[in-house]
C-alpha cells in the first residue's frame, strides 16, 4: 500500500508540473521544473529563460541600443555601461577599482594584438574610456590584488607573461615590451612591470589568495597525444602581511616557487596520467628558469606529466571557504562543442587551509561542479554570486555553428545530497548576437549589479552591460 501511494504521489506532482512524458513520469523534467518555480530564492529571477535566442542583431541596431544584444530573465534590466567606439572590441575580464564597495572604475582586459590597447580604465560615472597600456599580446585575465595593484595576464601560448600595475589611475598610454619585460612612454611607465617569476603559458584564470598565494591555469587544448592545460600553484617567497603597497618591489610576486598539479595518489603517488583527472593528488615542484625569461610552464607540464584538461578557463575564489581559512576555487574547462561534442565543465579545487596551502602540506583534490551539454556548453567566464551563492557560467560556445547564442547560467554550488554537484543551473540571459560571447561578468558585493562584456560583438567595438535588479 506504501508503495502504491508513492507513486500516486509522484503522479500528482508530474501532472501538476505538466511533464508527464509519453513512456510516463519523467523526473528530469520535473526537476528542471521545480528549478523554474524556486528561481526567485534560488537565483534572483522570477522567470528564468527557457531557450537560447537564436537572432543576430544588425550592426545598426546595436549601435542605436547596445542593450538590444542580450535578452534578460524577467525582472533583470539592463544598462549601457560603456559602449565607446575607443572600448576594445575584445574586451574580456575585468576588475573593479579601487575597491568592490565603491568603485570608480572597471580596470579590463583588451585580447587583441600588441599594436592594440592592452589594458584601459572604463570610467563607470559616464562610460568614459582611457588606455593604460599598450603592447600586450592577448590580454585576459585582470584581477585587483589584495595589495593594491592589477594584475594582468596575456593568453599568448607558451610566451605569455602577468603583468602587475600599482597607480592604475596614473598611468596612460604606457607601451610595454613584451621582450625585456619593462614599460616606456606616456605616463606612468614606472607603474609598470612583468612578472617573470609566474613563469610563462597561456593566462586566463587566476585565483589569487590575500598572502600572495596563487592558482593559474594554461589556456591549452590536447593535441595528438598532448594532455592539455595544466593547473599550477604559486607560493611567493615572502607571503604578504597585509595592507597596501607603494612599491612595486613590495609585491609578494617578485619572487617565489610554481608547482604543478598531478593528480593519482595511489601507489605512491604513481597512479597518474589519463583518465586521471578528478580526486586527490600532489604539487610536483617546478624547476626554476631563467628569472630574466620565465620558466616555461607548457613545457614542464609535458615534461612532469602534469593533470591536463581542455582549454582551462577563468578560476574564481570561493569567497565563503576563504572566509573559513579554507582554500577552495572553481573553474571551467571549455571543452569543444560542435566538432566534438565535448561540452565542457565546471570543476572545483580544493587545497586544505590556506596555512596549510602556503606550507604545501594539503592534499589538493578536484571534483566536477557541472557537467556541460548542448544548452550548457562551452562554458568560459565564472564569478560568485556573494548574495545567493550560486555560480554565474558565462558561454563562449560555437554560435553560428549551432544556430544559437551563447547564454549565462546560474547554478547552484553543491547541497547536503550525495553527489557533489550543482545542484541545478537555470538560463538568466541570452546574448541576440550569434558571433559574441559573455566574458569578465563581476558582481559589486550588493549582488544587485552584475558587470559584464560582450566580446567579438557586431558594433566592432566593445560593450560593457551592467544587469541589475537581481532579488534577495
Amino acid at each position: 500500500m506504501r508503495k502504491l501511494v508513492s507513486l500516486s504521489v509522484v503522479g500528482l506532482l508530474a501532472l501538476a508540473s505538466g511533464v508527464v512524458a509519453s513512456g510516463g513520469f519523467d523526473f528530469g523534467k520535473w526537476r528542471d521544473r521545480q528549478l523554474m518555480l524556486a528561481a526567485k530564492p534560488l537565483f534572483g529571477v522570477r522567470k528564468p529563460l527557457l531557450n537560447s535566442s537564436r537572432e543576430s542583431v544588425d550592426q545598426v541596431t546595436a549601435e542605436a541600443d547596445p542593450a538590444s544584444l542580450v535578452t534578460v530573465a524577467k525582472n533583470l534590466d539592463v544598462r549601457v555601461v560603456s559602449s565607446a567606439p575607443d572600448l576594445g572590441p575584445n574586451t574580456d575580464m575585468m576588475a573593479f577599482w579601487p575597491n568592490d564597495q565603491n568603485p570608480s572604475h572597471l580596470i579590463v582586459c583588451n585580447e587583441e594584438g600588441a599594436t592594440e590597447p592592452g589594458v584601459q580604465r572604463v570610467r563607470l560615472s559616464d562610460g568614459k574610456v582611457e588606455t593604460i597600456l599598450t603592447g600586450t599580446e592577448s590580454c585576459d585575465p585582470s584581477r585587483r590584488t589584495p595589495w593594491g595593484t592589477i594584475l594582468v595576464g596575456e593568453e599568448a601560448g607558451t610566451s605569455g607573461q602577468a603583468i602587475e600595475i600599482i597607480n592604475p589611475l596614473e598611468t596612460t598610454d604606457v607601451i610595454f615590451d613584451r621582450v625585456t619585460g619593462t614599460a616606456s612612454g606616456g605616463t606612468g611607465a614606472e607603474n609598470v612591470v612583468s612578472r617573470r617569476a609566474l613563469g610563462r603559458l597561456a593566462f586566463e584564470g587566476i585565483a589569487l589568495y590575500p598572502n600572495g598565494v596563487m592558482y593559474y591555469g594554461d589556456e591549452n587544448r590536447p593535441a595528438t597525444g598532448t594532455a592539455g592545460g595544466a593547473y599550477f600553484k604559486f607560493i611567493p617567497t615572502t607571503p604578504w602581511p597585509g595592507g597596501v603597497i607603494t612599491d612595486l618591489d613590495q609585491s609578494p610576486l617578485t619572487s617565489g616557487t610554481i608547482y604543478g598539479l598531478r593528480l593519482g595518489k595511489r601507489s605512491g603517488n604513481t597512479d597518474y596520467g589519463q583518465g586521471s583527472n578528478t580526486g586527490l593528488g600532489t604539487w610536483v615542484p617546478i624547476p626554476p628558469g631563467d628569472p630574466e625569461v620565465g620558466q616555461d610552464l607548457r613545457a614542464q607540464a609535458a615534461l612532469l606529466k602534469l593533470t591536463g584538461y581542455y582549454r582551462p578557463e577563468d578560476l574564481e575564489v570561493d569567497p565563503r571557504a576563504r572566509s573559513q581559512g579554507r582554500v577552495r576555487f572553481c573553474g571551467n574547462n571549455t571543452g569543444n562543442e560542435d566538432e566534438d561534442q565535448n561540452f565542457g565543465e565546471a570543476i572545483c579545487f580544493t587545497d586544505g587551509t590556506l596555512a596549510e596551502a602556503t606550507a604545501n602540506t594539503a592534499v589538493p583534490a578536484a571534483k566536477y561542479l557541472v557537467i556541460g551539454n548542448p544548452q550548457l556548453a562551452m562554458m568560459d567566464n565564472m564569478t560568485f554570486d556573494p548574495v545567493r551563492g550560486n555560480w554565474i557560467l558565462h558561454e563562449d560556445g560555437a554560435g553560428p555553428d549551432v544556430g544559437r547564442n551563447n547564454d549565462l547560467w546560474s547554478c547552484l554550488d553543491d547541497g547536503g545530497d550525495d553527489d557533489l554537484l550543482s545542484d541545478g543551473c537555470v538560463r538568466v540571459a541570452t546574448l541576440n548576437d550569434l558571433n559574441a560571447e559573455w566574458t569578465g561578468g563581476i558582481f559589486d558585493p550588493s549582488g544587485q549589479h552584475f558587470y559584464v562584456s560582450i566580446q567579438h560583438n557586431v558594433t566592432g567595438h566593445g560593450v560593457i552591460l551592467e544587469i541589475r535588479d537581481w532579488e534577495d
